[in-house]
């Protein structure tokens, strides 16, 4: 089990983007957090194995009907605990 950090840009605040891939992410069984950075981008972070990043990477390239999704840039990150579910961070 790994942690990935994603930063995700394009038209992602105000667009329903956070509750969706929160959602996609549970039913998949991903365990993690999305929440809206002030940049106007918004952060996703993921526990997974590697082998599961790039199904995790179309989740949040999905997003919402009303988002336009332009880049994702994941980075492994220490993992100092495990997260048990996947939610919205406000």
């Amino acid at each position: 089990m790994k942690r990935y950090r994603c930063i995700v840009k394009g038209k992602v605040q105000g667009v329903w983007y956070r509750r969706h891939v929160a959602e996609m992410a549970r039913e998949a069984g991903f365990a993690g957090y999305v929440k809206n950075l002030p940049d106007g981008n918004v952060e996703a972070v993921v526990d997974c194995n590697p082998d599961r990043l790039e199904r995790f990477e179309k989740l949040l390239l999905k997003g919402s009907p009303m988002s336009i999704v332009t880049e994702i840039d994941c980075k492994e990150i220490p993992l100092d605990s495990v997260f048990t579910t996947f939610k919205v961070v406000r």
